[in-house]
């Protein structure tokens, strides 16, 4: 429950209602009883985050709702607000109903009477039946402690080990010596509400694809994107695929439930989920003047380097970047220990300063010998995806940051433009020598080099050094390459690991603009996160284009000195 604050206390009137919690930027789940409809009206809404002391309450509106009846045995007691704002809040991570089971501890967070700021209750299920085919009956983990009163309906059954909803809570016992209640299970949210069938993983269909899925028609929904939901499904489907209902879909979510839910083919929502994304992310025109092409990134930029205090710390400061103006964001000494939590608050409070459904990218730039870091899978938060299959993740060398390798890499960017190619190779038993290597790096306009090996790898280490001081302005590989002994010796005797890697590359980025790498690289981890086998599984991106860290404040003399 640490750092949950996707919490959410319901006012109506003025007066607590309820709770819910966060399951989008903009979206809020909670009981339809908690915000019920009164004489064909509906009492100001509004929605508080009291794990963030001091933060403004929300306005808000009911967008769905159930079928709910107003008897508490009556089906489908949901509501979906939407709130008037974004926030800047990691909303909550949602699980299937059943890993609840086997007398695992849940806590549901609510505000019965007198406590404004939110209390626990400690609960566990009774087991895997389902009560009239809806719920599933909760009982208390011990015979003391905090009941369900009250100021719970709608609070997340959450699963302690995971920090996972599995549930909301509906209603409780009427007996006061009965602590037992009910929760509505995750997988049923989505039969009384489509929009919400994305959020929650289902077994047999793959995540990773579902959550780009959702990922994209959020988007879409949040930039006001204009298509039809028919034709996106026409050309996503095969030959065998179901024809669209008569009436075809009332809206995208509809249409990316029907995919979901209705077809075997987890093809179909890969390509539905591709069309989408190509809608979402046309090709941008070039630029006047420059040849380059591509997302305008909106980057949150963390800088780490090493401390004075000890190889135990870490130096840290995050900003964002957004309207060519720099926002910082963080700037600290952390213990090494608690580097990812620290950096999880503050990746998320950066994304307050880029603008509203922008194409964000998080930029590390590290040490030299930090470059091999799986960065992009830390969690975005306790016990949420990675962050490398939730945004775009790229790393770069923290000593290219000067001005003048600044310059000279926003010139190869101008003349890159939409250009794409082949990747420069260099194997494990490269014949070049690292010299070659930055000439050709230099000579040849080369946008993407893959190394067969890691940084640190012996017969590779002097070549790694040269392309990135060439400067070559992007480079990949994998964190369990080859270790770069050489082909045909023990560590690659039949076939080089590294050479495989190189091979899956080349096929998937050949026709990718440098520009479009960062998400390309981006649906590949989505891909792999479920396959410890998948090729790309531990791809690392540099990715270091100079353009998208623009301050037009940034060395400008102040006009009050005396040498403006």
């Amino acid at each position: 429950m640490t750092g949950a604050a996707w919490q959410a206390r319901i006012e109506r009137a003025g007066q607590i209602a309820g709770a819910g919690f966060l399951v989008t930027h903009d979206r809020v789940l909670t009981c339809a009883h908690v915000v019920p409809e009164e004489n064909g009206g509906q009492a100001a809404v509004t929605v508080s985050f009291p794990q963030l002391p001091g933060s403004a309450p929300v306005p808000a509106r009911v967008v769905a709702r159930g079928a709910w009846g107003g008897h508490p045995s009556d089906l489908g007691d949901l509501a979906v607000l939407e709130l008037a704002a974004e926030v800047s809040i990691t909303p909550a991570a949602l699980a299937p109903a059943d890993t609840a089971h086997g007398d695992r501890k849940l806590i549901a967070y609510g505000f019965p009477r007198g406590y404004d700021e939110g209390q626990l209750a400690e609960y566990r299920t009774t087991g895997p039946v389902r009560v009239g085919g809806e719920w599933i009956q909760l009982e208390a983990w011990s015979g003391h402690g905090q009941p369900l009163v009250a100021g719970f309906s709608g609070a997340a059954v959450v699963l302690v080990e995971t920090g996972e909803v599995v549930g909301m809570v509906t209603a409780a016992a009427g007996a006061r010596d009965i602590r037992t209640g009910r929760m509505l299970p995750t997988d049923v949210f989505a039969r009384h509400c489509a929009e919400l069938e994305g959020l929650v993983p289902t077994a047999g269909r793959p995540l990773a694809a579902r959550r780009r899925l959702r990922r994209l028609v959020e988007k879409a929904v949040r930039t006001g994107l204009v298509c039809d939901p028919v034709r996106l499904y026409a050309d996503a489907a095969d030959e065998l695929a179901p024809a669209p209902p008569r009436g075809g879909f009332d809206s995208l979510w509809s249409a990316a439930l029907f995919v979901q839910a209705e077809l075997d083919d987890p093809d179909t929502v890969t390509r539905f989920a591709d069309r989408l994304d190509a809608l979402l992310h046309p090709p941008a025109a070039p630029p006047s003047g420059t040849g380059s092409t591509g997302p305008a990134w909106e980057p949150i930029l963390v800088e780490l380097r090493h401390s004075g205090a000890g190889e135990d710390h870490v130096q840290v400061e995050v900003s964002a970047y957004s309207g060519e103006r720099r926002h910082p964001v963080a700037s600290d000494t952390v213990p090494l220990a608690g580097l990812h939590g620290y950096l999880q608050d503050r990746i998320d409070a950066a994304f307050s300063h880029l603008t509203p459904g922008g194409d964000e990218l998080i930029a590390f730039s590290l040490p030299r010998d930090w470059l091999d870091w799986p960065v992009d899978r830390w969690a975005c938060a306790p016990g949420d995806a990675p962050l490398g299959c939730a945004y775009p993740v790229v790393v770069t060398d923290h000593t290219r940051r000067g001005r003048g390798t600044r310059h000279v890499l926003t010139r190869t960017w101008n003349r890159l433009g939409a250009s794409t190619g082949q990747v420069h190779r260099v194997t494990c038993d490269s014949p070049e020598k690292p010299g070659e290597l930055r000439l050709a790096l230099r000579r040849n306009g080369t946008c993407l080099t893959g190394f067969a090996a890691v940084p640190d790898a012996a017969l590779t280490r002097e070549h790694f050094k040269n392309s990135l001081t060439a400067p070559a302005p992007v480079i990949v590989w994998s964190r369990r390459g080859c270790g770069g002994t050489g082909a045909g010796t023990d560590g690659c005797r039949d076939t080089c690991p590294g050479a495989a890697f190189l091979d899956a590359l080349d096929t998937h980025v050949r026709h990718v603009p440098p520009a479009e790498l960062p998400r390309h690289v981006l649906a590949l981890r989505d891909e792999a996160d479920s396959r410890d086998d998948h090729w790309a599984r531990d791809i690392q991106l540099l990715w270091d284009d100079p353009r998208c860290f623009k301050d037009r404040h940034e060395g400008a003399a102040h006009v009050h000195t005396p040498v403006a």
